[in-house]
């Protein structure tokens, strides 16, 4: 007994130590992350400073950085290496694991950090071939010489910042995960890209359209699935003449029908977002010079996922916004030109059902015989666990993702299917950016596009001579009319991509009549263009508003772009809800339907954050879109593809008789006005159930409101539940988690102006008084006047510090 005190202290001892100094499952090392000097407590105030001088060996010459009241680094260098080398080495300094975490991401290499849990995520990133794209690309760019040496030298930044960090100074992500950051490489920074393209074009709804073709037949899914959908306008002009006479387009194959295996779990419907941008001409400005608006809108994370910045050496003086992970400014202006991006939409990858020889994998069938399956290795590594060998087979078209018997991480990949995606080609998109920084008229933006493949956007430009232009760019494949809706054929060699659309051939438009040019990720163009693009595009009430507005009004200013891209009036609303109040019976409401009634026939229909109608209306859509189309597409396990709004909301207006209003699941014949009346009543009662009786906790900032949820989801390092106006049909397509990540307005002239802003703030640290600052004037629609130097030597009330970069002491 006398030895059980000590026994017991010294276990007590044990287990304090332990706690301490090892991670126990998902908790810190609490000794580590407590600790007063090295731990959390450090990155209150870590790197708010701006020293005024730092030496970083291998840098060439000085590098003068500028910085302004935002913390918005305006780096001067004398030339391109010491540029991108100090863009790398201050873009780490606030954004270090940011950068680094999305490249594991894209790796599939997170079980590095968390263990077992991240293993499904990582093989899936695997099998889609995301480190065989990015390898392919690094070839790409080590063959151009321009771009290697500015991805090397902004790793060799980022590599200067890490290996003089202490551990004090680590981002909080990296203490509460209980991992240190690697050297930067340029694959790195491929990855990066490639994970964006991923996110850009990886919409596949070809499982789900494969069911609904099969359960409905040809004919019944073109009627409600139509490849060009009602009330478009397009990105190109209708009454547009192309002036080239199109390639040949492939032959038709074999009908080929892909049924996915009864317990395939189908997604649902993907988040809607979108992305707004426009350029108008001189000739309807009071300036005389054209104005360029940009505002992509993509999930909104903290810390946010662009980085602002102004680079300036001999050849270049650029300002706008990068991607922490790799050089040059993505959106932006010059002393010339403007430009913007917005998704393009159109399809860019196809699926293909693969038949093999046998279990073994070791050959697949096509165009008539057995071919030899190639095979990749993929070692993923895991914390506290054994390293995982994966083997992945690959066919012509590409990887096969998952065996007929496996369940895929993402509910959307097909089993037993190849992924052929034009982001696993070679290609350069560091190129073109480079490039458009440097640009100086229309025909460098051209030179400066042909390197670009994948993922597609639509490029709006506008320069100081007065051009105005947009390309819908990319590389697309040679498809015959519907090829690639549904999951293809792998063995009928009619079905693969025989080439690409010829650069000449692409949708775009130069100084149109009308005097601007605008995208809002709607379809590129009418159904007349020769060549099938394939995409899922945005309906039509963004580039229906945009159009309007800007045709409407004359002498434009920037005061009237930034009321555009904050307008939150909805056109959705305006087509349809006349002919639904129409449906309801006059008498018969309670007290509260009949409230909720008048509330919608005075709207103007503004998604405004503090009216109440917005809510109304979005939860009677719902209902309906539930009412009439719940027992033919069983909404609970999303079997079947539901028509789209746009295909809804034409049948209301068009054919109000149509069967579909009438339920299946019922004995009764309902009509459009029953559906109407059911779904106002649904719609009022789920709003009662969960907000209360109606009044202010019925507004649409309460009812729906935006998170900027942190991008590992760490509790209490986002922003969330944000009072936020508009709505996915408005110009201001905020939803509750996607949004205008960057707002952009370009005055071009003698001397370009701009103003600008995202959500966020230049520092990653969540202890920075600079993590989140821009958010609130971004939720008010406000924007900042860019800093836009000439030089290192000018002067600006704006400006709080200057540090200076020396190679040597």
């Amino acid at each position: 007994m006398r030895w059980l005190k000590p026994i017991f202290g010294i276990l007590l001892m044990l287990a304090v130590f332990l706690l301490l100094n090892f991670r126990q499952q998902q908790i810190p090392p609490l000794g580590k992350f407590l600790n007063p000097f090295a731990g959390f407590w450090q990155n209150n105030t870590t790197q708010d400073e701006l020293p005024t001088h730092m030496f970083l060996p291998g840098l060439q010459d000085s590098v003068h950085v500028l910085w302004d009241e935002r913390r918005v680094p305006h780096i001067f260098a004398g030339n391109e290496h010491d540029l991108y080398f100090a863009q790398g080495y201050l873009t780490a300094r606030d954004r270090l694991w940011q950068m680094e975490f999305q490249t594991h991401a894209a790796a599939g290499r997170l079980a590095e950090i968390v263990g077992a849990r991240g293993l499904e995520h990582d093989r899936f990133r695997r099998r889609l071939g995301m480190v065989y794209a990015a390898e392919n690309a690094l070839a790409a760019m080590r063959a151009d010489s321009a771009t290697w040496q500015a991805a090397e030298a902004y790793a060799r930044g980022v590599n200067a910042w890490i290996s003089n960090l202490p551990l004090r100074h680590l981002p909080l992500e990296y203490k509460i995960l209980d991992y240190r950051p690697e050297a930067w490489t340029v694959m790195k920074s491929a990855l990066l890209l490639k994970l964006m393209a991923w996110r850009l074009t990886s919409r596949n709804e070809e499982v789900v359209m494969s069911r609904t073709a099969a359960a409905l037949g040809d004919s019944l899914t073109r009627l409600l699935h139509p490849g060009y959908p009602p009330f478009m306008e397009p990105i190109v002009p209708a009454e547009t003449q192309w002036q080239f006479v199109p390639a040949a387009v492939p032959q038709q194959g074999h009908e080929f029908k892909y049924v996915p295996p009864e317990d395939a779990s189908l997604s649902a419907a993907l988040p809607a977002r979108g992305s707004n941008n426009w350029a108008v001409a001189g000739s309807r400005t009071t300036s005389g010079y054209p104005i360029l608006c940009n505002d992509p809108h993509l999930t909104l994370n903290l810390p946010a996922i662009w980085y602002e910045v102004q680079l300036a050496a001999p050849t270049v003086n650029v300002y706008g916004v990068s991607l922490p992970g790799a050089p040059a400014v993505v959106i932006g202006f010059n002393q010339q030109v403007a430009w913007g991006v917005t998704n393009a939409e159109s399809d860019v990858m196809d699926w293909y059902h693969i038949v093999f020889q046998d279990s073994t994998r070791q050959a697949y069938f096509h165009d008539g015989a057995w071919r030899p399956t190639a095979w990749r290795v993929e070692e993923i590594k895991i914390r506290g666990g054994a390293t995982v060998r994966d083997s992945i087979p690959f066919t012509h078209h590409g990887p096969v993702a998952y065996r007929a018997a496996e369940k895929p991480f993402a509910s959307d990949v097909p089993r037993g299917a190849a992924l052929r995606w034009v982001a696993h080609d070679a290609s350069n998109e560091l190129a073109t950016f480079l490039k458009l920084n440097r640009s100086r008229n229309y025909g460098d933006f051209l030179a400066a596009l042909e390197h670009y493949a994948c993922p597609a956007q639509n490029f709006a430009f506008a320069d100081s001579a007065g051009t105005i232009a947009l390309w819908h760019h990319g590389r697309f494949p040679l498809r015959w009319p519907e090829q690639g809706r549904t999951v293809s054929d792998g063995s009928d060699r009619a079905y693969d991509w025989p080439g690409w659309i010829a650069r000449a051939h692409l949708p775009h438009t130069v100084n149109p009549g009308r005097g601007f040019v605008s995208s809002a990720n709607q379809s590129p163009v009418a159904d007349t263009y020769p060549y099938f693009l394939g995409g899922e595009y945005a309906a039509f009430e963004r580039g229906a508003r945009i159009n309007s507005q800007l045709a409407a009004l004359s002498h434009l200013r920037p005061e009237d772009m930034q009321a555009l891209q904050n307008d939150v009036v909805d056109l959705h609303a305006a087509t349809v809800l006349p002919a639904l109040l129409a449906q309801l019976p006059p008498t018969g409401l309670t007290p509260e339907q009949a409230q909720a009634r008048a509330e919608l026939e005075q709207w103007n229909y503004e998604f405004q954050a503090d009216q109440v109608a917005p809510a109304i209306f979005a939860q009677w859509w719902r209902a309906l879109q539930d009412s009439i189309w719940n027992d033919e597409w069983p909404n609970s396990d999303h079997r079947l593809k539901r028509p789209r709004r746009d295909v809804t909301v034409d049948l209301i207006l068009h054919a109000p008789h149509a069967p579909y209003f009438d339920r299946r699941n019922t004995a009764a014949r309902e009509t459009l006005p029953d559906l109407a009346w059911l779904a106002l009543q649904s719609a009022v009662r789920q709003l009662r159930e969960k907000f209360g009786p109606m009044g202010p906790a019925w507004q649409w900032g309460h009812t729906r409101g935006t998170d900027l949820r942190h991008l590992a989801d760490i509790p209490g390092l986002g922003r969330l539940g944000l009072r936020s106006s508009g709505n996915y049909t408005c110009v201001n397509a905020i939803t509750n988690t996607t949004g205008p990540s960057w707002r952009m307005i370009t005055a071009l002239g003698p001397q370009p102006q701009a103003w600008v802003i995202y959500p966020g703030g230049q520092s990653g640290n969540p202890g920075s008084q600079f993590y989140d600052n821009f958010v609130d004037d971004w939720l008010a629609g406000k924007s900042y006047a860019a800093l836009y130097l000439k030089s290192h030597l000018q002067t600006d009330d704006r400006l709080i510090g200057r540090t200076i970069l020396r190679g040597r002491p």
